[in-house]
């Protein structure tokens, strides 16, 4: 088959670390499909555009996976520069695909959902299998993160458009388990059927982790002391993520064999680094940025790894962090500090979960995962290995094109 993944986010993975479509192409073109990714030629959080000249789109092969990528005018933040780009790569989109041989099936994603529904119509237009893939809820996460209210013009006529995309799509593939929970709050079972609607989560190649993790070593005197009690954190340290709580936790932790391995960047991380230095934080460590090819050392040499964010209505839906992915691979436990009814760690036996997410009881969570039996913690690790090959991206690929080949009847209400 001819498969298109339109992904307005998904550039090359040297450039932007969204390699959810890559892996797709790539395990999909194993098994003898043509793939093509149709993504915006900006970077995301970045200044970088890859198109600096007029051309209206071009061609990219990386790791044998087809690019095109369809030039768009930079933005920064969250504000009408972005909103602008979005439209810019839905309203190019046509013409640039209508350069390419007829697609047998296209699977477009949201976010942004301008985009999934511009590769909706093309679908239609060209009569071939049109798959929405969900990774954000749009226009509910505007709504939940205090953007917008619910009966905002925008959230209005963004629920008309997320509405249109679930009923004219062929099947529905949403990041998130409990999305069908989402559907039956809008009182939408009747247009979008239970059967068209799919679980595809974010994951793991777990080939590339083991290689990365045995060839790209990190070496750190931390990792290494076996007389502590290693928490590991990864990722961005920006406002959202709300690190500030890890410190205030990491102040209530009595156990001293404690320490909080802290490894990413953001605009957060001096103010963090130096509130550490001024309330002598002793038990917490920031390591600074590390490439993505030296995680699966760090998250493997944890003893247990921890997924920590600010809590969101959205997490009842279900989470797609693509770091759990990373930590079940580790094959360590995993703290999540976080409530959240569909969680692949605690929902496998992998880790343990903090109910109320507050700095006392994330503290007494990491004493007692610290305070437990050896064995314990090695029943939660291999379960986390489990866990893990369920959530490979090979596996994953498997599913997708489950999805592609089998049709399901498209809703016919607008």
């Amino acid at each position: 088959m001819r498969i298109w993944l339109i992904n307005h986010y998904a550039v090359p993975p040297q450039y932007y670390p969204l390699a959810r479509q890559n892996y797709f192409a790539r395990y999909l073109m194993q098994k003898g499909h043509e793939v093509t990714i149709f993504a915006a030629s900006t970077v995301h959080n970045s200044d970088l555009n890859l198109i600096e000249d007029d051309t209206p789109y071009r061609e990219d092969v990386v790791d044998g996976v087809h690019y095109v990528l369809i030039r768009c005018k930079g933005y920064h933040g969250n504000g009408a520069s972005r909103i602008l780009n979005m439209q810019e790569f839905a309203r190019k989109l046509p013409g640039v695909c209508d350069q390419y041989p007829r697609p047998d099936a296209i699977v477009a994603t949201s976010m942004p959902p301008m985009s999934c529904a511009a590769g909706i119509k093309l679908a239609r237009k060209y009569g071939c299998r049109g798959i929405a893939e969900i990774a954000d809820l749009w226009p509910e996460s505007l709504i939940a993160y205090g953007i917008a209210g619910a009966h905002n013009p925008a959230v209005l006529w963004l629920r008309r458009v997320e509405k249109w995309i679930y009923t004219r799509s062929d099947a529905v593939v949403f990041t998130m388990e409990g999305a069908y929970d989402y559907i039956r709050e809008q009182h939408w079972e009747k247009a979008v059927p239970r059967s068209k609607v799919h679980y595809i989560n974010n994951g793991v190649d777990l080939e590339q982790f083991n290689y990365n993790k045995d060839n790209f070593r990190v070496d750190d005197p931390d990792l290494e002391d076996s007389d502590t009690f290693k928490v590991v954190y990864t990722g961005s340290i920006r406002q959202v993520n709300n690190l500030g709580l890890l410190l205030d936790a990491a102040r209530e932790v009595k156990d001293p064999r404690v320490r909080f391995l802290v490894w990413g960047d953001g605009d957060e991380r001096p103010a963090l680094e130096k509130r550490v230095q001024d309330e002598k934080i002793g038990n917490v460590v920031f390591k600074g940025r590390v490439e993505k090819k030296f995680v699966p050392s760090i998250v493997s040499r944890a003893d247990v790894n921890i997924a920590h964010n600010t809590p969101s209505p959205l997490f009842r839906f279900g989470i797609s962090f693509n770091k759990m992915f990373d930590y079940l691979a580790a094959g360590k436990p995993v703290l999540s500090d976080f409530p959240c009814p569909y969680n692949p760690a605690t929902d496998h036996g992998a880790g343990l979960d903090v109910q109320q997410p507050d700095a006392v009881s994330i503290a007494r969570a990491v004493e007692k995962m610290a305070a437990m039996p050896p064995q314990e913690r090695e029943a939660m690790a291999r379960n986390a290995l489990r866990t893990a090959q369920e959530y490979d991206f090979r596996k994953l690929t498997d599913k997708l094109l489950d999805v592609i080949e089998h049709p399901v009847a498209v809703g016919e209400e607008e």
